[in-house]
Formats: structure tokens, sequence, C-alpha cells
């Protein structure tokens, strides 16, 4: 195994364990500013699954595709998340 790999199985679990309690916590606290919240965490870490999870393609696409891809995905998660953050700060 590469390092590459033990580092994609390594952070595999921890967004996997992330969505996991969120989720929990979804169910639990549904609704009002925390569901919200909650929400906003969900997409923004799925967002960041997906960028970081790119590299998978790594044979059929170009490495600076995939870099514009990655990037993309992380400034759409971040964006995401300060939007959202702001809406729910106004309410």
């Amino acid at each position: 195994m590469t390092a590459q790999t033990i580092i994609l199985i390594f952070t595999l679990v921890i967004y996997l364990i992330i969505i996991f309690v969120f989720q929990k916590a979804r169910i639990k606290y549904a609704g009002g500013k925390v569901g919200t919240v909650i929400n906003l965490i969900l997409v923004t870490v799925c967002l960041l699954f997906v960028a970081d999870y790119v590299i998978i393609f790594d044979n059929l696409i170009p490495i600076g595709i995939l870099d514009t891809v990655r990037a993309l995905f992380r400034t759409a998660a971040l964006g995401f998340l300060a939007y959202g953050g702001a809406k729910v700060a106004d309410s």
C-alpha cells in the first residue's frame, strides 16, 4: 500500500464518522437554526469529500483538470458554508 492510499483510507474513515455523527444529530435536532447549521455542515463535508476523492480518476483525466475540479469543489464547499452561515446569522 502506498502512502497516498493509506491517507485516502484514513480520510475516508474520518469523513464517514463526521457524516454519521451529524446525520444522527440532524435527526435529533431537526428544524430551527441548529438543524440548518447541521445541514450546512453535512453539505460542506460532502463537497469536501468529493474534492478529496477526485484523485481516484487520475488515470482517466489529466492532472491539471483534476486539480481544477478539486479547487472548484473546495471553493464551492467553503462558499456554501460562508453564505449559509451568513444567512443563519441574519435570521
